[in-house]
């Protein structure tokens, strides 16, 4: 399966296990769940067509794993705007997280602090360098520290999802480094 099959399987595959199940005529479950064969056919049947060999790779292969598949069933790892329960148990984090953005975000988030947007969540990494390359999907990266011993200390909630994303309500701009201007 060459690189551009695998983006264009993957991408189809975020839009409509995170934002767009309805699209196609999916239906997730509760967790986020649909069965791997109702999904291949409801892709075929709307143009799109892959499979299971081509979903299996796709799955396997991407680097931030952001899909889980159990038995029959997949699900995307994190990320959605519908409505999912990911049954996910707070946990407590590491002293340090981080954040990747770029540079016409940060005065916004000066004031604002990290918000979920239209997710349900603020996504963070547990190092600079995943920060760095979800940063550099937008633009030139900024990568912003997060103080998140001390924001579940002060009663934020944390979940890591399975492939490695840590996840909470929000970020109050005072739980922030950010990086000196050059």
């Amino acid at each position: 399966m060459d690189e551009r099959r695998v983006i264009k399987v993957s991408k189809y595959l975020a839009k409509h296990l995170r934002h767009q199940p309805e699209r196609i005529g999916l239906t997730l479950d509760s967790g986020g769940w649909t069965e791997i064969d109702a999904l291949i056919e409801a892709a075929a049947s709307h143009g799109f067509r892959f499979t299971r060999a081509e979903l299996d790779h796709v799955v396997t292969v991407n680097d931030k794993r952001r899909f889980a598949v159990e038995g029959t069933r997949i699900r995307a790892s994190q990320g959605h705007t519908v409505r999912v329960d990911l049954g996910l148990s707070p946990v407590a984090p590491p002293p340090c997280l981080y954040h990747g953005t770029v540079a016409r975000n940060v005065d916004g988030i000066r004031v604002q602090g990290l918000r979920p947007m239209n997710r349900h969540d603020v996504h963070l990494s547990p190092d600079r360098g995943t920060a760095t390359r979800v940063g550099a999907r937008r633009g030139r990266p900024v990568v912003l520290s997060v103080d998140a011993g001390s924001l579940h200390r002060d009663g934020h909630l944390f979940r890591v999802s399975d492939n490695g994303v840590w996840l909470t309500e929000s970020v109050p701009p005072e739980y922030l480094r950010f990086p000196e201007p050059h």
